[in-house]
């Protein structure tokens, strides 16, 4: 039997040829492709699987006194990331790193999991790693995957301030800062941000633009050198910031408060420049930097004398006896008394069924509205103050910044509370209160609260007839403030009365003169009640000799009597300043 031939038909032949054609030309191009026309594409992305950016922070600005000197430096510290994907067993890399360290194994997984945002980022182990422990890394490198570490600039203080309520501090930013700023794409996870004083107000200026450093990686997420032809890019250092601090008035006033709760400043009244600004007590300027002790955040927040208040801009205090140029400023501007008009001050006053008495038991005598101010005689006041009406003195005391912010270039300031008529009605209610309750305020007690910054803006005003400029920290060249026009008779009786003060054998602040040849003093004194224990002390004044001026704001908290222990720290302060002709530059 014969077979037929097996034979295919020419149609489904050259079908099967074209077919073959096609699909060997889409390999070829196929191939092409990869090789030639999306070389760089595949090129840039096996790249990526080989070569790891790391960010480089970029060291902060300087923080410098009015001369020049370093208040706020950097050093170099260490610190140590994970990179979740390229970690193979994070538990023996874990025990590892504790080998090599000494850092507990526990501790870098509390960490681990704290800080983890994404297995492609680096993740912060630890921090303040020491040159032996890196060392000894170094030596553990093979036994290590996905773990690196970089160099961080860190803030170090000059040694002989602290200043820390003035410096700030920085703060690690966490996912909660950063859910509440999404636009602001310059932050991310673990950056430090200015977080208090002239290092938040200042951040904008202070802190530099991060760079970019490129290295080669093997399989395992170990840096295995630079990559040629690759360009890091340099970190951009922050801009200094020139303040108007002086170091060597910082350092005394920080030693005269030293171990005394309250608050000093020293200013310039010619240009609103702050040459000394002490809170006390405070924190060590450090104790943010790097690891915060647990037992030592613990120390801090539970300490009774409140080291974290800033008691210079956000305590409030009755002013007590300094208040009383305002209220004399109220009275002769508006002509309820002249200067002549008396008192007589037995020791006390009788208002309805109330006695009020005088800080003098003994009385003062006749007294007119010098003498009031000189000998700071209550009585006095206590029967003025019945002709002034109590938003007519607000409406004053605002004029001298009480009761409202400074603005000082810092984040934050109380603004005080001067009582008008509303307040004192939604208190206490409508029949709540009397004329009584202006009887304390008239000597600065009673509803009135101020912070020290105010009452150094308040000086700073009496010192140049109301021609001052508002307080600072930083040589930004502020304008004027509004002038205070007041009559030249009234700047007279005040400028008076404050020289009287210092020079009087009966003055309150005679402790306050340091007696140097061609320097003149005036001040005030202040003893404020306080409810909560002894009373706070205060000195205010200013120094003048020559062309030379500064002003000086002392409180301090259950401290007294003002003229006995507020006045001679201030006197500390004028003998270091016109001494031997102190040298520094009026900016």
């Amino acid at each position: 039997m014969l077979r037929s031939p097996n034979t295919v038909p020419k149609t489904k032949f050259w079908f099967l040829i074209g077919l073959t054609f096609v699909l060997h030309s889409l390999l070829l191009y196929r191939f092409f492709q990869l090789q030639v026309l999306d070389y760089d594409l595949y090129k840039q992305r096996a790249n990526s699987n080989r070569i790891r950016a790391n960010s480089v922070p970029a060291p902060r600005g300087l923080i410098l006194d009015r001369k020049g000197k370093i208040i706020v430096d950097n050093y170099p510290t260490y610190v140590l990331f994970g990179i979740g994907d390229e970690i193979i067993n994070s538990t023996q890399n874990f025990s590892v790193i504790s080998k090599a360290t000494g850092i507990d194994t526990s501790f870098l997984s509390i960490n681990y999991k704290n800080n983890f945002r994404s297995r492609f980022l680096p993740t912060k182990l630890a921090k303040d790693l020491t040159i032996s422990q890196l060392s000894r890394l170094e030596e553990y490198k093979n036994d290590l995957s996905g773990i690196i570490y970089k160099q961080y600039p860190e803030r170090i203080f000059n040694s002989s301030i602290r200043a820390s309520h003035v410096l700030g501090y920085l703060k690690e930013l966490d996912q909660e800062f950063l859910s509440y700023n999404k636009n602001n794409s310059d932050y991310q996870f673990g950056d430090l941000i200015g977080w208090s004083g002239l290092e938040s107000k200042y951040e904008y200026i202070l802190r530099g633009k991060k760079g970019v450093s490129y290295y080669q990686v093997d399989a395992y997420g170990r840096e295995a050198g630079k990559i040629k032809g690759q360009k890091n890019i340099s970190a951009s250092p922050g801009n200094d910031i020139i303040t108007t601090l002086d170091l060597e008035l910082q350092e005394l006033l920080e030693k005269e408060l030293n171990d005394i709760k309250g608050a000093g400043i020293v200013s310039n009244p010619k240009t609103g420049g702050l040459l000394a600004y002490v809170s006390s007590p405070d924190y060590p300027p450090d104790l943010f930097t790097g690891l915060i002790a647990t037992k030592d955040w613990e120390t801090v927040i539970t300490d009774k004398d409140k080291p974290l208040l800033d008691r210079v801009s956000n305590g409030l205090y009755p002013p007590g006896s300094i208040y009383k140029m305002i209220v004399a400023v109220e009275l002769l501007e508006r002509k309820l008394v002249t200067e002549s008009w008396e008192v007589f001050c037995p020791g006390y006053y009788e208002f309805y069924d109330r006695t009020f008495k005088c800080w003098n038991e003994n009385g003062h005598g006749n007294v007119n509205l010098e003498k009031a101010i000189v000998e700071s005689c209550d009585v006095y006041f206590y029967q003025a103050i019945q002709k002034v009406e109590i938003d007519n003195l607000s409406e004053r005391s605002k004029m001298f910044h009480h009761g409202k912010k400074t603005n000082i270039d810092l984040p934050s300031e109380m603004k005080g509370r001067v009582p008008t008529y509303n307040y004192m009605n939604k208190k206490y209610g409508k029949w709540g209160w009397s004329k009584g309750a202006l009887l304390n305020i008239s000597i600065g007690q009673g509803e009135l609260l101020v912070t020290p910054l105010q009452v150094a803006l308040y000086t700073n005003i009496l010192a140049t007839r109301g021609e001052t400029y508002p307080l600072h920290l930083v040589n930004n060249k502020p304008n004027k403030l509004n002038k205070i026009n007041i009559r030249n008779s009234t700047w007279k009786l005040l400028e008076k009365a404050m020289r009287a003060v210092i020079i009087s054998p009966k003055g309150t602040g005679r402790r306050a003169d340091p007696k140097i040849k061609g320097l003149d003093i005036f001040g005030k004194t202040g003893t404020a009640e306080n409810p909560h224990g002894e009373p706070h002390a205060w000195f205010i004044g200013y120094g003048l000799k020559n062309d030379k001026m500064i002003s000086i704001v002392i409180m301090l908290e259950n401290g007294g009597h003002g003229g006995e222990v507020a006045a001679p720290i201030a006197r500390s302060i004028f003998k270091k300043y016109f001494e031997n002709d102190y040298k520094i530059a009026i900016k």
